[in-house]
């Protein structure tokens, strides 16, 4: 009987389910988070009677025939890039892309990074960092005597200077992908260039599909408390449902191996 083992692959499955959820939830007021969702396949199968055999002389044909599945296994962890709500902070340093694209952070190894975070600060020097200390790429560097920064939509930086001139200080670039949920998410809010994203195209936003830039907002992550919540429910009835099989296959041998 391999209603044991079918089952149990259900269970397991259900399990990394609820696993990838609550991950999910967890990460609800994580700022640029992007939620998972997870991906099944059934596995292979065993043909008692294949379709399609011939079963006489005159050629007449099984048309269903008889397969027996092995049960279900996890083909991938899909991450969904839709745009999170924009929340209003009114903190300047704070931005938001409301569109397609990336910021790119410079990791302390020389890799570049991605983020849809944009939770700037100041470091030292006044260079413009990640709340973790990581340098924004293009590096922009804010003069400390200077005053009313502006980021505007295509990501032009501006201030007035010590002297009461208004100062360019450079463009923030955003990266997009042509496959950007094949990004390697790290950590952190950030994520790595793989072969399955493609190489990042690096422009200015606003151009060519790119997003623009809203300062003062955060864009909040885009996980849905009613949906997650539905699916958790759905997923421990599958799990509940999966262990009945085993306990009504432990039954069945149990009636088996009683019979005299």
């Amino acid at each position: 009987m391999k209603a044991l083992h079918i089952a149990a692959t259900g269970m397991k499955a259900q399990e990394l389910n609820v696993e990838v959820i609550s991950n999910n939830v967890a990460n609800m007021r994580t700022t640029g988070y992007k939620k998972q969702r997870a991906d099944f396949q059934d596995l292979l199968y065993q043909n008692l009677r294949r379709m399609g055999a011939e079963t006489s002389s005159a050629g007449t044909i099984v048309p269903t025939g008889v397969q027996i599945g092995s049960g279900v296994k996890t083909a991938a962890t899909s991450r969904i890039m839709s745009q999170g709500t924009l929340e209003q902070t009114d903190k300047e340093l704070d931005v938001a892309i409301r569109g397609e694209g990336f910021f790119q952070v410079q990791l302390p190894d020389g890799t570049t990074a991605y983020s849809r975070d944009g939770s700037f600060e100041r470091d030292a020097n006044g260079t413009l960092v990640t709340v973790d200390g990581y340098t924004i790429d293009p590096g922009i560097t804010i003069p400390e005597d200077s005053s009313d920064l502006t980021i505007s939509a295509d990501g032009t930086v501006q201030v007035i200077d010590g002297a009461g001139n208004q100062a360019n200080l450079g463009q923030l670039q955003l990266a997009r992908f042509v496959n950007k949920a094949g990004l390697e998410a790290i950590g952190n809010n950030l994520y790595l260039e793989t072969d399955a994203s493609g190489a990042a195209q690096i422009n200015n936003p606003g151009d060519d599909g790119f997003g623009d830039i809203q300062q003062g907002f955060v864009e909040s992550s885009n996980v849905d408390a009613v949906t997650e919540i539905s699916d958790l429910i759905a997923a421990q009835r599958a799990y509940e449902m999966n262990s009945k099989i085993i306990q009504a296959a432990d039954e069945m041998y149990s009636t088996t191996t009683n019979i005299r």
